[in-house]
């Protein structure tokens, strides 16, 4: 018990350190991680629904497909590249969608299914990261350009971790209501309520120094964080469900075993999933109402 706390709380740290590490180090590194962390979770995805579900999704196609499609949506949001960008990413679909005609199984519904599932699960999220990591700026005579900053990906990052701390401090002490027995029995309504209350303090310290919705109105960027915040923990915490749910179809504990004493990558980054798209949201919507105010 004690040898697997150990084990967890490093690789817990070690998981951490990289992530934040690489985001804040350098753009090429940040790309690099989770071009490698999208393509690690589809290929843990798609083994998964092969080995439990007997299908047959080509794993290597779509997990290049993964890759390729965080690579280009970056790459079009710093500027590198036009649209055209994603021309390779809708043959490589349709590629996908066309094989399954050749092959002699009976579960090709199945393929289809989680084959697009795993490009609108896995890949997109991921790939929507890079919306938040590169910001427009104009600068004095009109020239417009995109500038890397990891602010906004880390801090839903930060959320999610904080949150997940609170919510196994919060639910293991003072945890007696059940959120949701039939999927998830061991969370509780007190370990969520714990993870929204750290996850809304957590997001005042970063308002301090980080004014990037209102930079002239400190109530409101105030505020805005803290509605970051909120989407985050409450969609992270069905993005968690969600995980459970397939787990629990599949018949499985943990979704792999990568990482010792914390499973598999889709068990890191399943409140992720949800959350990062949703922040997307939040972020676009939020800041079109602080133009007009």
């Amino acid at each position: 018990m004690r040898r697997n706390l150990i084990i967890r709380s490093i690789t817990g740290l070690a998981f951490v350190a990289i992530i934040v590490g690489c985001m804040v180090w350098h753009p090429m590194s940040y790309a690099i991680l989770f071009a490698i962390i999208s393509a690690l979770t589809t290929w843990e995805f798609c083994s998964l629904v092969n080995s439990k579900l007997n299908c047959q999704v080509n794993r290597f196609i779509t997990t290049v497909a993964s890759a390729y499609l965080f690579g280009s949506i970056l790459a079009f949001n710093a500027n590198i590249c036009g649209s055209e960008i994603f021309i390779p990413y809708l043959l490589t679909l349709i590629y996908l969608l066309i094989a399954e005609l050749y092959l002699k199984d009976n579960n090709v519904l199945l393929n289809w299914a989680f084959t697009m599932m795993s490009q609108l699960y896995i890949a997109l999220p991921f790939a929507l990261l890079n919306t938040l990591s590169f910001i427009a700026v104009t600068f004095t005579g009109g020239t417009q350009a995109s500038i890397y900053s990891p602010v906004f990906p880390l801090s839903v990052f930060i959320f999610i971790w904080t949150g997940d701390s609170a919510a196994y401090a919060f639910g293991s002490t003072m945890g007696k209501h059940k959120l949701f027995p039939r999927i998830s029995p061991k969370k509780s309504w007190e370990g969520c309520v714990g993870a929204f209350i750290m996850a809304v303090a957590v997001s005042q310290i970063i308002a301090t120094y980080c004014p990037d919705f209102a930079p002239e109105n400190t109530t409101a960027n105030r505020i805005a964080w803290a509605g970051l915040a909120a989407v985050v923990t409450v969609f992270g915490t069905w993005g968690d469900l969600v995980e459970s749910q397939i787990k629990r179809k599949l018949g499985i504990k943990d979704s792999g075993h990568i990482l010792p004493g914390h499973g598999g990558m889709l068990d890191r980054f399943d409140s992720s999933l949800v959350a990062i798209p949703m922040a997307v949201v939040y972020i676009y919507t939020i800041n079109e109402i602080m133009v007009t105010l």
